[in-house]
């Protein structure tokens, strides 16, 4: 049997550290995850005060903001991540010449 099909613990990765290589490689991951967090988290809290709005209106209206931060935040990470990959080496490339 290769070592190839062996199963060792330095190959699973716990959750803690996929967050984290995941957060290095696209920043703006976990800007989305904690916006979702707040926006949910105010819904909540709204829920009391909501007048005689109906509760599936109100979570229709809370699940659509917490979408559209999400969305925004990904939108936002892509840019970066144009940027960083094919304007700024142009900049560099640019100034050495």
């Amino acid at each position: 049997m290769s070592s190839d099909d062996r199963w060792s613990a330095e190959e699973d990765d716990s959750q803690v550290s996929k967050l984290t290589r995941k957060a290095r490689d696209s920043p703006f991951v976990p800007v989305g995850m904690a916006g979702f967090v707040a926006v949910v988290g105010y819904g909540l809290y709204k829920l009391k005060h909501r007048g005689d709005q109906k509760m599936s209106v109100h979570l229709i209206h809370m699940r659509v903001a917490a979408q559209g931060f999400v969305v925004g935040a990904i939108t936002i990470g892509v840019l970066f991540s144009m940027y960083k990959d094919y304007v700024k080496p142009q900049f560099k490339n640019g100034a050495k010449k």
